[in-house]
């Protein structure tokens, strides 16, 4: 597995594939948001490359590591950057780096969740199809 570090901006080899604004009916009694509806954000973020690639049906079949580095509050704007690192026979792993900008009190932006999650692409009758595409290496 590759160790990623923490960074202060997204990383420029990263694709932005999602933007949302937790709202009041997300979070706990203390104005935090749940990390079960990050978790679900992540899962859509993490989906949506791989999805350009199978074309088709894809299943969540592990989430391989879910780190929490920050608690995220009502009304950040959260940006979910991606970027596939590996890709098996019928499997697609992406890892998925979420960032939180605090709008109202000017703060920058800052890296709050980060995870690796691995998607297997399915045929017509929900079993594993094989993934007709190859990563291209980084020079």
């Amino acid at each position: 597995m590759t160790k990623h570090t923490a960074s202060p901006h997204p990383p420029k080899d990263h694709t932005l594939v999602l933007k949302v604004i937790p709202m009041p009916s997300d979070c706990n009694a203390y104005g935090d948001i749940f990390g079960g509806w990050v978790m679900a954000q992540v899962d859509l973020a993490g989906w949506v490359l791989p999805a350009q690639i199978v074309q088709g049906r894809l299943a969540t079949v592990a989430v391989n590591e879910f780190v929490f580095k920050e608690a995220v509050r009502v009304g950040d704007i959260l940006s979910f950057y991606a970027k596939i690192t590996r890709i098996g026979t019928t499997s697609i792993t992406v890892y998925v780096e979420v960032f939180s900008e605090h709008v109202h009190a000017r703060e920058s932006l800052k890296k709050v969740t980060q995870a690796t999650l691995t998607y297997v692409a399915l045929d017509a009758n929900g079993r594993p199809k094989p993934v007709e595409y190859q990563l291209k290496e980084s020079t």
